[in-house]
């Protein structure tokens, strides 16, 4: 059974082991995405505190860990480019999956649930970002129906912006 839940802080140590293994595959692909000190067992601890942290679970075993977050993120504010809607968003970041789940649908599996979660909440547009380097995030969002809508600068860094209209 697959769920969709958020972290608490019992599972900071798992979601840290699951970024661990991203930022070693991202260095080993060559990317300098998350090879500065971010994420770090800070950001998880600030995720699950501010209730941004979810995990998605198959079988009581965590698959995924992003965070979740309604209409805030200051760098979206300034886009080399243009969103396609003005109203509430919600934003992912630090989508990471175990390596031991990589390649086998849950990243798009997660996006799934945290539209249906938008929906929920009467929130009809998605907002995530990510490295020009990173085929796996990339293919994602494509395979997802996300529109490519320019550029923001995350941690001094351009990153693709991508939004997702749900009906």
């Amino acid at each position: 059974m697959i769920t969709l839940r958020k972290a608490t802080p019992e599972d900071a140590p798992k979601i840290w082991r699951i970024l661990q293994q991203a930022i070693l595959k991202r260095k080993e692909e060559g990317s300098d995405q998350w090879q500065d000190g971010y994420p770090n067992p800070e950001t998880v601890r600030s995720d699950i505190e501010k209730e941004y942290g979810y995990v998605l679970e198959t079988d009581g075993d965590m698959a995924v860990y992003s965070a979740v977050i309604l209409n805030n993120e200051p760098a979206y504010e300034d886009i080399e480019g243009a969103w396609l809607s003005e109203g509430d968003f919600i934003v992912l970041h630090r989508i990471a999956a175990a390596a031991k789940y990589a390649g086998c649908g849950f990243t798009t599996e997660l996006l799934r649930r945290v539209e249906v979660l938008a929906k929920d909440q009467n929130i009809y547009s998605i907002r995530a970002d990510t490295n020009f380097d990173n085929p796996a995030m990339l293919a994602v969002f494509r395979k997802m129906g996300y529109t490519h809508c320019g550029e923001v600068q995350i941690r001094g860094a351009a990153r693709l912006a991508f939004e997702k209209l749900l009906k």
